[in-house]
């Protein structure tokens, strides 16, 4: 029955880790996606139809999805995580886009080109497209309605009643008496017309010759303008006026020579060496000092870039003990054959310590000489600080294993799904090392299964375990790193 009954709890405990990691999973699944990503935000006036986590495509591909609605003033922010393969320029556009009959909306987005700036996370896309919404459409639609209903209204009045039908009645008749009469009048006076377009056409051809005189006056104007320019300064008054503009363009001219004069002088003690700008480009020392800052600048950005931050999140069963064990590592790794763990553990078993004295007594009850051996438990976290090289298929670990020494060998197999570790510590902590092995599987992305023995060497305290691990990548935390130290400081 006690078996039955540990089965059941073991079964139970698996069941109910499995879907707690499943839910953690999706959750960080949606949340980190491939963990190489970034947000833009743009605002929307009307953030109607859209929803947290909703597609976000360019073309009708998707590329990421909405991180966040809240609203900032009047005006509703939207925060879109964009895949980090997809590049966005200052010139890029955001709009909605209906995605069903059912007043669902998607956000699009056109990438700009690749001239301009490109975007980095946290960045605005300043250019917004908003289409008109269908209630937006309805109220254009019955304002619409309201001022033919009005025309309507006032056509009625004037034409809906005999008196208006009437005088419609009554305006048509005038107009066709009107045409007739027209018609009567040219037919009556065609010779009239005839007779007054042939005075026109002698009168246009007796002007000729007065157009001719228009002309050779304005040659005439023409002559004297091109003289009063090529007449000597101070002759009429409209030489005058041309004197003195050529005076100011005079001026003008000393003006700039003695402005360039003085931009040589300036330039000639830059060559010299002379003046804050003359030393920075002369002085060899300052120069490489400068350049030496910007390196290590350099140097210390590109190395934040190459490391990556993988987090490790794990609970374990220990069956014998009936106990939950708990793991939470960060990796730092800079290069891809070597990383440095950091590990914090909360074992319910606590610390153990061992400490052995020999006494020596001249009680006749007691032995002449004998050993004690005290066992101390306390409760306190535990944690772990190494580094890892990997060789091939090998990677071996040194340093701090769960607050002692020890080393540790893993063997990657399955390209990397599949893993077996081994720890080897507890030195002087326990009368024997502690020697661990287990298996990890990675059943599902990031979530792996592990099975293994502990205390292989001590059966006292061996004991076997089953537990599921979620790995992940997390971006940000390689750039609070290197701030860690100074707030730690403060």
């Amino acid at each position: 029955m006690q078996r039955v009954s540990q089965a059941a709890k073991v079964g139970l405990f698996v069941a109910v880790t499995t879907g707690a990691s499943l839910a953690i999973y999706s959750a960080v699944g949606k949340r980190l996606g491939t963990g190489k990503s970034y947000v833009v935000h743009a605002f929307l006036e009307d953030a109607t139809g859209l929803a947290q986590q909703s597609r976000v495509t360019i073309a009708g591909i998707p590329i990421g999805n909405i991180d966040g609605i809240k609203l900032e003033g009047n005006r509703a922010r939207i925060n879109v995580r964009v895949n980090s393969d997809v590049a966005l320029y200052d010139n890029a556009t955001l709009g909605k886009k209906s995605a069903s009959l059912l007043g669902e909306f998607q956000v699009v987005l056109t990438p700009g080109t690749e001239d301009r700036r490109k975007l980095h996370d946290g960045d605005a896309i300043a250019i917004v497209t908003e289409q008109a919404t269908g209630g937006q459409v309805m109220d254009e639609m019955k304002g619409i309605a309201e001022q033919v209903k009005l025309v309507a209204q006032q056509l009625a009045k004037s034409v809906g009643t005999e008196q208006g039908g009437q005088n419609i009645r009554d305006t048509l008749k005038n107009l066709a008496d009107v045409t007739d009469a027209l018609n009567k009048t040219v037919r009556e006076n065609r010779e009239y017309l005839n007779t007054t377009l042939k005075s026109v056409a002698g009168i246009t051809a007796n002007a000729n010759p007065q157009v001719a005189s228009i002309l050779e006056n304005v040659r005439l104007v023409t002559e004297d303008v091109r003289a009063l320019t090529k007449q000597t300064p101070g002759a009429n008054g409209q030489a005058g006026e041309l004197r003195q503009t050529a005076e100011r363009v005079n001026k003008a001219a000393e003006s700039l020579e003695s402005v360039l004069s003085h931009a040589n002088h300036v330039a000639e003690r830059i060559d010299k060496g002379e003046g804050t700008i003359g030393k920075l480009t002369k002085d060899e020392t300052l120069i490489n000092e400068v350049q030496g800052v910007a390196e290590n600048v350099n140097d210390l950005v590109g190395g934040i870039n190459r490391v990556q931050t993988q987090v490790n999140l794990r609970s374990d069963y220990n069956f014998l003990s009936n106990t939950i064990k708990s793991y939470v590592e960060v990796r730092l790794q800079p290069r891809e054959d070597k990383y440095y763990l950091i590990e914090l553990i909360n074992d319910p078993r606590g610390k153990t310590s061992f400490e052995q004295v020999d006494v020596e007594t001249t009680n006749p009850n007691d032995p002449a000489r004998y050993r004690t051996v005290t066992t101390r438990t306390t409760d306190s976290f535990r944690f772990s600080l190494q580094f890892a090289r990997r060789l091939g298929m090998f990677t071996g670990r040194f340093g701090i294993r769960e607050s002692t020494g020890g080393v540790g060998l893993d063997t990657h197999l399955l390209g990397d799904k599949l893993e077996i570790r081994q720890d080897l510590f507890g030195f002087g902590e326990e009368i024997q090392p502690r020697y661990r092995v287990w298996l990890g599987y990675e059943f599902l992305s990031k979530l792996w299964l592990l099975g293994g023995v502990d205390h292989m060497f001590l059966a006292t305290r061996r004991d076997y375990f089953l537990g599921l691990q979620l790995r992940f990548t997390d971006e940000d935390l390689k750039f609070i790193l290197p701030f860690a130290g100074g707030l730690g400081g403060r």
